[in-house]
């Protein structure tokens, strides 16, 4: 996750409060989708960013969720997503997010 992309995160909760938000990611891979919402749960792990030391416990899933695919009428998801759904590992990136949300409870 970028730097502006964590301050605008930052700002957005500082604003509306951590309640009020949830994060979708679109990471291609695992690691970078545990990261990232390593990053918006527990704060930077790299301690490079304005998360750095914020644990936000913000919400975050991935667009390739089930819980987040729900949510999405089928052709955007299709012309918005579908492909990346075929050649991703969308099970593995899912597990990743889904630990890291399951890790703050």
């Amino acid at each position: 996750m970028d730097l502006n992309s964590q301050e605008t995160i930052k700002r957005l909760a500082d604003e509306h409060g951590k309640d009020q938000l949830v994060v979708i990611l679109g990471a291609p891979d695992a690691e970078s989708a545990e990261i990232a919402a390593e990053t918006v749960v527990l704060g930077d792990p790299t301690y490079a960013g304005a998360l750095a030391e914020a644990q936000l416990g913000l919400s975050v899933y991935h667009a390739l969720e089930e819980e987040f695919r729900s949510q999405v009428e089928d052709d955007v998801w299709e012309e918005q997503i579908g492909i990346m759904a075929d050649v991703l590992d969308a099970e593995e990136i899912s597990a990743a997010v889904k630990g890291m949300r399951e890790s703050q409870s």
